[in-house]
């Protein structure tokens, strides 16, 4: 029974690294915070980063550059884009430019609610789009987000 456990763990490590190798060639490296952000105009908003997918497919999570990793994370609206500081994992920058849609959801990669307790950023990265998806401590102060970016959006909030 232990080396059926060992080896079911081991494949899907080989797996993980495989993946990651295949998306590193599709995806380009996320993008840093720049040294001036501009003005920060949301309060910081604490919780949990679930996952990054592609945009549409909330199961396809992308794993490379340490993408995959979920964890505790603090989400920093600016005037040039989006802070997503994670904790013990690298953080990465959203410009606005680059926001497509942004939208309430109960399911990403990770993570499956019942209610639509996540915030659901979709942006592209050069030509993949993606969904970035958060879990909020205060789901409360979605809508300000939803309504923040909606103006960098064309046509309005998605």
């Amino acid at each position: 029974m232990l080396a059926v456990f060992a080896l079911a763990l081991w494949g899907m490590r080989v797996g993980w690294r495989r993946r990651a190798r295949s998306q590193s060639v599709l995806v380009p490296p996320f993008p840093q915070v720049p040294d001036e952000p501009g003005e920060l105009l949301l309060p910081e908003a604490p919780g949990l980063y679930v996952s990054t997918t592609t945009a549409g497919n909330w199961q396809d999570r992308i794993v490379t550059r340490g993408m995959g990793l979920r964890g505790r994370a603090v989400l920093r609206r600016y005037a040039g884009g989006v802070e997503v500081d994670r904790a013990g994992a690298p953080g990465f920058w959203i410009p606005n430019d680059a926001v497509v849609g942004v939208r309430r959801g109960s399911a990403i990669a990770g993570k499956v609610m019942g209610s639509d307790s996540l915030l659901i950023l979709t942006w592209r990265l050069g030509d993949v789009e993606l969904d970035t998806g958060f879990r909020g401590d205060d789901h409360g102060v979605y809508e300000q987000w939803t309504e923040s970016l909606g103006h960098e959006i064309k046509g309005g909030a998605q």
